[in-house]
């Protein structure tokens, strides 16, 4: 159903040669000079109406910076942000004011999140009161007691403070602040990397129905590849600020094409013992390169199982495998047909 709505819509987001460089000092007193930390590094992509766009990568490969410079919480060094056609990039602070209503995210550490000076109801009203003014008392605290009950708290604990909930609870909070003003996107930067494995399976329960009940679309930031699985339906890896591969969850799952891809994959866990015995894993040497001197070419080759000469020469770009399927890879053919 959603895969029609899709081919039916015009994106509501476009990312278009997106790069967020922060300017570094090297060296010693003597000898300092300046160079760029390439968090992003290019990245395009749409987002469409009612859609999760799952985004996965290492620690340090730049997606909560491709998070926030979406948001305009962090300037973009180059390139567009178009929401509804509207360059978020090239507008004054009113003008992104008022689009920051549609606009939202979920932090990673849910209590760090919250001011633990202020109760959980004025936390969720916050939102309100700056974009709505006008709107009483009265009618505030109603839409922040029903939006409590509607991620699962209970409307009384309204007094409360964060301190006295636990670490789920703290995050329903964080989603209903997000949520109470029927925002059209929000991104969520790694939402259940801090809870429990039971409660990880909670929240994103809560975020597919809300999702479908307010139309949503996601951006769902995270490392694990089982919980993306679950809650997107298209994956974008990221390495180094560039995006390896972008494809819909069943065809990048079944048959991934960029080696950073199969290796992440591989390294799911299995739920079936015997399976998961036997089953090839594919593992990266090395550590991840420093954004500040990335490889020449393809800035994933220094890693690669399958490297060759001609991986330095040039970056490759996004190449289309299939309908909604791209990766940027020069030997992903080579791989599919077991080559290397």
């Amino acid at each position: 159903m959603l895969k029609e709505t899709v081919l039916k819509s015009e994106p509501l987001l476009k990312v278009r040669d997106l790069k967020v460089h922060f300017p570094v000092e090297k060296g010693g007193l003597l000898r300092r000079r300046h160079a760029l930390l390439k968090a992003v590094d290019g990245v395009s992509f749409n987002v469409m109406p009612g859609e999760t766009l799952g985004i996965v990568g290492e620690s340090g490969c730049g997606k909560s910076t491709l998070g926030r410079a979406i948001l305009q919480l962090i300037p973009p060094t180059e390139g567009q942000v178009l929401w509804y056609g509207q360059d978020l990039t090239a507008m004054d602070k009113t003008l992104l004011r008022a689009q920051r209503e549609s606009l939202q995210i979920i932090f990673q550490d849910p209590l760090a999140s919250l001011n633990p000076r202020m109760t959980i109801g004025d936390i969720i009203a916050e939102p309100l009161r700056t974009f709505h003014p006008e709107l009483d008392k009265q009618t505030v605290r109603d839409r922040v007691r029903e939006m409590m009950a509607r991620v699962g708290l209970m409307p009384e604990m309204i007094n409360r403070y964060p301190h006295e909930f636990s670490g789920g609870q703290c995050q329903r909070i964080g989603i209903a602040r997000a949520m109470i003003l029927r925002p059209r996107l929000i991104i969520c930067d790694e939402p259940v990397s801090a809870l429990d494995v039971s409660i990880q399976a909670q929240i994103i329960n809560l975020l597919m129905a809300l999702q479908k009940e307010f139309g949503l679309s996601l951006i769902f930031i995270s490392h694990d590849l089982s919980v993306v699985r679950h809650i997107s339906h298209r994956v974008m890896v990221l390495y180094l600020g560039h995006i390896m591969e972008l494809a819909d969850k069943d065809s990048i799952y079944a048959a991934p094409k960029h080696p950073y891809t199969r290796a992440l994959i591989s390294a799911v866990p299995l739920p079936d013992p015997e399976a998961e015995r036997n089953k090839q894993v594919i593992e990266l040497e090395g550590d991840l390169p420093s954004p500040i001197n990335p490889p020449a070419g393809c800035v994933f080759r220094t890693r690669c199982p399958w490297e060759e000469p001609r991986c330095a020469e040039a970056r490759p770009h996004l190449d289309a495998v299939a309908d909604n399927h791209e990766v940027a890879c020069l030997r992903w053919r080579e791989l599919d047909q077991g080559a290397g």
